[in-house]
C-alpha cells in the first residue's frame, strides 16, 4: 500500500450540464485517472457526481468537472464537498 492519501469528493454542478453527454464524459475521465465512485443527472437539471480515489487523481476529475466537462457542456456553479471514501470501486454511471 502506498503513502498517497484515499479521498472522496461530492460534486453538484449547474449550467448546461444535462443532455451534453456530461455524466459518460466524466465516467470516462473517472475511469482513465483510476477514479471510482458514480455521476447522475438529478431531477432539478444539475449533475451530481462522487468521486473517490487517490487525492492527485480525484483532484484531475474534479479540475476536469469544474472547468466545463466535456465540449458541449457549461459549468455556471459548482457544490463542492468533501467527503469520507466509502470504498466505491469502479466507476458507473446512475440514471437519475
Amino acid at each position: 500500500m502506498t503513502s498517497e492519501q484515499h479521498v472522496a469528493r461530492r460534486v453538484v454542478v449547474a449550467g448546461r450540464v444535462q443532455g451534453v453527454f456530461f455524466r459518460s464524459a466524466t465516467r470516462q475521465q473517472a475511469q482513465r485517472h483510476g477514479v471510482a465512485g458514480w455521476v447522475a443527472n438529478r431531477l432539478d437539471g444539475t449533475v451530481e457526481a462522487w468521486l473517490e480515489g487517490p487525492a492527485d487523481a480525484v483532484e484531475a476529475v474534479e479540475a476536469w468537472i469544474l472547468t466545463g466537462g466535456p465540449p458541449a457542456a457549461e459549468v455556471r456553479h459548482y457544490d463542492l464537498a468533501v467527503e469520507t471514501p466509502e470504498g466505491h470501486t469502479g466507476f458507473v454511471v446512475r440514471r437519475g
